[in-house]
């Protein structure tokens, strides 16, 4: 219990005179009882308000609210200074009680239930059991509870079980838990689980704040579906820590009621409030996208950059770009459907191994033909035997190499099939075989198939180039710029050769083809209850493969936005790769007046350019700039020569660079406890039984 001290950027003005002044944050640290109304904009004195019961001194403190910031600086005449008054003063007896109520070793129900020491050494040690039982099931993240958990049961559950090993290895330990504990302070309730649980993740978290202090820090956001289909929101804080590491820590799962951008940013803020973390110091986001949030996720970025326009979004090149792609191609429902059946026809053939085994026999005797017949040629690597791949969700470039190979296999996949059709071990093989085969024999199907191999064949290289682990920035701007312009070339002159290609894949293994003049019927209507007319080729060339092209530059577009594209540009003149090579001091200082204008002063961008002619000479005369490969280990050098007391605003703006993404409550405690273990490990349990005592009244005396 305390005052409520907030710290915000910017205290509203009030007249006071001749100038407008405002509340000063300093003032909570030398006056600890004053309180802050947001509303009001005035001061209070918190004991004074709990214990008042006479007139004080000053009674603006208690009821009005005091807002006259002129004379709090006024020496012996300090308003506030007034209200403290002498040792026997209202106040004084106030802060007294004040700080009765905080203790409550003191409170009566204590002092009438005082236990000895040794039972308070014992009443610690059975809790330090449960605590250490509580770290170590979450570190593993295993299950606590058990179905029965009665003292009979042969497996109590994993939390019980553990208690009942530490008592087998400790005799003082035995002596005080479960059936030897009181039955009012067993600590082995769920309620008590939850509760220990959440006083280790909230001292995981405030150790991550303490970690990130005032710095500025990236929110990188991602959210999935649980066993029950509700949508929990992950937030991870990225940032520079003060050796010059880079941490990214997973903070807080939250579950979202809606998925909505407003939704999502409000949950996002709640989060931050709670840890005293402003949204001011937000300098990145990002989100993965690759999912059916993914206009959610375009809104937010534009809510958070209202709120700080600095917090530039990056695509976070850890996150398979080809995913989201896919996941844009989709909006398209010829080309969910495509996807779907491809998964059905990888299912057919490779969860047996026998049918695997047949599609690779089947494709090593064509591999044998076409060698014979002069379709192919051989060499070291070439025509290597392999199967179907699975689109999956998570694998790097899955949906380019399940299209590819299909395509690679297609007339081998289709005997299989066929095979299966006739004899199938089952009925429901063979009906499941005849699904398969009749769907990826129709001209559809086979139309999306080569153009998603065209389209995903385009941006793999970029997709691949963005998961280098040592990435190279420039060039993968450049690849994201050709990317776009071959996916546009595509579309604007690549109609006429696509199609070709097709009739000729369709005509080689004898798939029906359309007759590309007639008129395009719209389901299994009648022609005459169509009010447009349109031929059968303007249905695929405008309706599918204009618009699979626009959903990828659209999505290109959005994850990467010209103002992102100059943000890389620029920030690339920071590569330590190559001996600096790319070290441009006019990029450099762009890059810190055009996108940190907010982080850097008119007079510390002329100061940041002097500091970087004189560190251009140092990187080339000290040893421990040498063979630095990147923007991290340059933060780190700089912190362990103590460098970055000397170019202290270069070291500023690569902590900025290094922030951006580049390189349920029982739920959410767990996997903090789980994911930061290292953290954990380093909490001690005293400190746990200490607050432990103060979250309520126990019946058993823990603390002196």
């Amino acid at each position: 219990m305390g005052p409520y001290q907030p710290k915000l950027r910017d205290y509203p003005l009030t007249n006071d005179g001749m100038q407008e002044r405002r509340f000063q944050y300093h003032w909570f640290k030398k006056f600890p009882w004053l309180e802050y109304s947001e509303v009001k904009d005035s001061a209070f004195c918190f004991p004074c308000f709990l214990f008042y019961e006479i007139p004080s001194n000053n009674p603006k403190f208690v009821i009005e609210g005091f807002s006259s910031w002129k004379r709090v600086d006024n020496g012996k005449k300090c308003p506030f200074l007034q209200h403290e008054g002498g040792p026997s003063s209202h106040h004084n007896k106030n802060m007294q009680s004040w700080g009765c109520l905080r203790n409550p070793i003191q409170h009566i129900d204590r002092l009438i239930n005082a236990q000895t020491s040794q039972q308070l050494l014992e009443n610690r040690l059975r809790l330090k059991t449960s605590i250490i039982a509580v770290k170590w099931l979450a570190k593993q993240a295993c299950a606590f509870r058990g179905h029965d958990e009665s003292v009979n049961s042969r497996n109590r559950g994993n939390f019980i079980e553990l208690i009942k090993h530490s008592a087998e290895y400790s005799k003082e330990i035995a002596q005080v838990v479960l059936e030897n504990a009181p039955s009012y302070a067993k600590y082995t309730s769920s309620d008590i689980q939850k509760e220990l649980l959440n006083i280790l993740a909230n001292k995981v978290r405030n150790k991550i704040h303490r970690e990130l202090g005032d710095g500025k820090f990236c929110i990188l956001v991602d959210e999935a579906l649980d066993e029950s289909d509700k949508e929990q929101m992950a937030i991870i804080l990225r940032y520079v820590d003060c050796d010059g590491y880079i941490r990214e820590r997973f903070f807080e799962v939250v579950n979202v009621m809606e998925t909505t951008a407003v939704t999502l940013k409000k949950e996002i803020c709640n989060v931050l409030a709670r840890y005293d973390l402003l949204v001011e110091n937000i300098r990145g986001q990002g989100y993965d996208g690759a999912s059916n949030m993914r206009g959610a996720w375009n809104g937010l970025q534009a809510l958070f950059l209202k709120d700080c326009p600095y917090a530039y979004y990056i695509h976070c090149f850890a996150h398979q770009l080809q995913l989201a792609l896919v996941a844009a191609s989709n909006d398209v429902p010829d080309v969910w459907l495509f996807f779907s059946t491809l998964g059905s026809i990888v299912n057919v053939l490779t969860s047996s191994a026998k049918r695997l085994s047949e599609l690779k026999s089947v494709w090593e005797v064509e591999i044998i033909d076409l060698i014979a017949s002069g379709e192919v040629q051989t060499g070291t690597g070439a025509n290597q035997i392999h199967t179907l791949q699975r689109p999956g969700a998570t694998r790097w470039s899955s949906h380019f190499r399940s299209v590819s190979r299909l395509l690679d296999l297609f007339s081998v996949v289709r005997k299989v099939l066929g095979k299966l059709v006739e004899c199938g071990p089952n009925n429901s093989i063979r009906g499941e075989a005849k699904g398969a085969c009749e769907s990826m024999i129709s001209f559809k199907f086979v139309f999306i198939l080569h153009l998603l191999n065209k389209v995903l064949g385009m941006s793999d290289l970029l997709c691949q180039a963005l998961q280098v682990k040592s990435q190279d920035i420039l060039n993968a701007v450049h690849l994201v710029s050709t990317t776009k312009k071959l996916l546009q070339r595509l579309r604007d002159n690549g109609w006429e050769t696509f199609i070709e290609n097709v009739v000729l894949f369709c005509e080689k293994n004898e798939i029906d083809m359309p007759d590309m003049k007639a008129r395009h019927m719209k389901g299994r209507g009648r022609s005459c209850q169509q009010n447009d007319y349109i031929t059968v080729e303007h249905y695929y060339h405008y309706d599918i493969f204009n618009t699979v092209i626009d959903f990828q530059l659209m999505e290109l577009n959005n994850r990467f936005t010209e103002q992102t594209l100059e943000l890389l540009t620029l920030s690339s003149a920071l590569n330590p790769i190559d001996a600096f090579k790319s070290f441009k001091i006019e990029d450099i200082c762009s890059l810190a007046e055009r996108f940190y204008p907010e982080d850097f002063t008119k007079i510390e961008l002329q100061a940041l350019r002097r500091q970087l002619e004189c560190f251009e000479i140092d990187i080339h005369s000290l040893q421990e700039f040498q063979n630095i490969t990147s923007l991290s280990e340059l933060c780190r050098r700089l912190v362990e020569t103590r460098k970055s007391q000397i170019y202290f605003l270069l070291d500023r703006l690569i902590r900025l660079m290094l922030t951006l993404p580049m390189e349920n409550e029982f739920l959410s405690d767990c996997m903090v406890i789980y994911i930061e273990r290292e953290i954990a490990d380093n909490i001690d349990s005293d400190a746990i039984v200490d607050e432990f005592s103060f979250l309520k009244n126990r019946r058993t005396q823990l603390r002196q």
